[in-house]
């Protein structure tokens, strides 16, 4: 700064008393909050209500606040331009983009917040509302549908859930932005929200309001993702150690995708990568004990699962990775053995190359009964919409449940939450332009250095991977996979640990399962807390 500026800088601040300066720079503050409101989109909302629930043998008394959060993108400035300026006057016409994020809080009474973990829930899709885990897993309340066929229409039945995560950890359900009751609006809305780095800055936004908000800053923190939910998570959780310097207890990881290379859904769209026929092989053999179409049914899943394992990580491999100079005796010697593990023909096997992606195989296990088999979870069934067909056109484990789970919560959360009276609730939307580039890489989204970049920011951050044996959305052994590939060092393996289901993609939709997975869950959370 010259001498010349700095004098007349000086007497510039000589010329304004102190106090005087102070009521005008308060003044102008409390106009642009004024204005800031008046060209935003949306405000702050609450419901509260109150209710119990018996987990074990225990009654717990919570507090249930439902309600929205403004956020808004990366870059956002909250400091509106001057009035008379241009930039005001398009900011008038098109404000920023911000979303409304809906969210449901169940609070344990009598509890210092700073004694109490808080965990954040969220489902995937993208594109997907967080009711699945709310009314299914861990909310105080949970609807019931039948296990592994379709459940029949309403009235639907809404219990108390003694499995809920309420006695370990408070909890808040998150609905993505454009989802649930969240809104988007604004210039570039979609653009603004609707990708990989964009939702996680989002989520990350979302997490310091409520932090701030109900004064939870000091508490032990935990983030739950269900599939997408878990892409979400590795991102997330990168950003808030390194951007916001908030570190977190554990990372919860339910039905989990990191790396959508492995993606058993459409792999011949990339040609030359095998690894996920071979890590989709042992769900296929899971799959097929369920149903009985193994050629030699053993009675150990357990078992069979690793004999799987081994060749599909070993013989399996070693086949795909020859290409064409596999010869006719290997191809019909690998066919053999995948017909025993799949119950498929070998004459299908044969012609689909020895590769079957996750759709053909819904198809075809059990067509010729003119079924086909669930994706979230293979244990379902329904019949196949159209026998020509090349792969399975819907998911019967989606048809069998939804309808329970989208009904009974608006019904509770208007009538029990008493919010969204007059609005419309979407538990998924259709996102056909989702940004899946992730930090300006055009290639396929693989958010896997994004978890290993946090536990090794945070060497104490345990993480908890939970799948379903039935799940073909997302495999469990390119969950297993993952993991195992890790960039970080062999020490820090010791800090993820793994639990697995008889169940699907969504673990909770099976009782037993459900029950294993809260005791996982709440044991996970117990041990890593850091509380005394």
């Amino acid at each position: 700064m010259t001498n010349k500026i700095l004098a007349v800088f000086i007497s510039a601040a000589l010329l304004t008393p102190p106090a005087f300066a102070a009521k005008k720079d308060a003044k102008k503050s409390a106009q642009a909050s004024k204005t800031a409101q008046a060209v935003g989109f949306f405000k702050p909302t609450q419901k509260i209500t109150t209710g119990s629930v018996i987990i074990g043998k225990k009654r717990i008394d919570y507090q249930a606040v439902a309600g929205t959060l403004v956020v808004h993108p990366k870059g956002y400035d909250d400091v509106l331009p001057p009035k008379d300026s241009k930039a005001f006057k398009n900011e008038i016409k098109t404000p920023q983009a911000e979303a409304s994020i809906f969210y449901v809080a169940y609070f344990k009474k009598g509890e210092k917040p700073g004694k109490r973990p808080i965990t954040f829930l969220y489902n995937g899709g993208p594109g997907s509302s967080s009711v699945w885990l709310h009314m299914g897993a861990f909310g105080p309340k949970r609807v019931v549908t039948l296990d592994d066929t379709h459940t029949p229409a309403a009235p639907y039945s809404l219990i108390d859930n003694r499995y809920s995560l309420l006695d370990a950890s408070d909890l808040v359900f998150i609905d993505a932005p454009g989802t649930g009751f969240s809104r988007i609006a604004g210039k570039d809305a979609a653009k603004s929200f609707w990708g990989v780095d964009q939702d996680a800055h989002a989520f990350a936004e979302f997490i310091k309001l409520f932090l701030s908000q109900y004064g939870r800053w000091n508490s032990p923190k935990y983030l739950f993702g269900e599939s997408y939910g878990t892409t979400r998570s590795a991102v997330l959780v990168d950003e808030m150690e390194n951007d916001e310097a908030i570190d977190f207890n554990g990372v919860i990881l339910l039905s989990q995708i990191l790396n959508f290379d492995l993606s058993i859904d459409g792999p011949e769209s990339n040609p030359s990568v095998d690894l996920p026929y071979e890590l989709g092989l042992p769900t296929y053999a899971a799959t097929a004990w369920f149903h009985h179409k193994l050629p030699a049914q053993p009675k150990n899943l357990d078992g069979l699962i690793k004999e799987v394992e081994n060749f599909s990580m070993t013989e399996y491999a070693q086949a795909l990775a020859k290409g064409l100079t596999l010869s006719p005796k290997e191809k019909d010697a690998v066919a053999a053995k995948l017909h025993n593990y799949t119950g498929l023909p070998v004459s299908y096997i044969k012609k689909a190359n020895l590769r079957i992606d996750g759709g053909e195989f819904e198809k075809n296990l059990e067509d010729a009964e003119g079924m086909t088999t669930g994706r979230l979870d293979t244990r379902f069934s329904g019949p196949t919409l159209d026998p020509l067909s090349k792969e399975a056109s819907y998911d019967p484990q989606s048809a069998a449940i939804s309808s329970a789970y989208v009904s009974v919560f608006n019904d509770y959360v208007r009538k029990t939450l008493q919010y969204g009276a007059n609005e419309i609730f979407k538990p998924e939307i259709n996102i056909p332009h989702w940004d899946f580039r992730h930090q300006g890489n055009p290639q396929t989204t693989n958010v896997m250095p994004d978890l290993a970049d946090a536990m090794k920011q945070n060497p104490n951050l345990k993480i908890l991977l939970n799948a379903g044996y039935f799940d073909l959305a997302t495999p469990f052994y390119e969950g297993i996979y993952e993991m195992r590939h890790l960039q970080i060092p062999q020490k820090l393996f010791s800090n993820i640990s793994f639990h697995f289901y008889q169940s699907g993609h969504m673990v909770y939709a099976h009782e037993p399962s459900l029950k294993d997975l809260h005791q996982t869950v709440s044991d996970f959370i117990k041990k890593t807390d850091n509380l005394k």
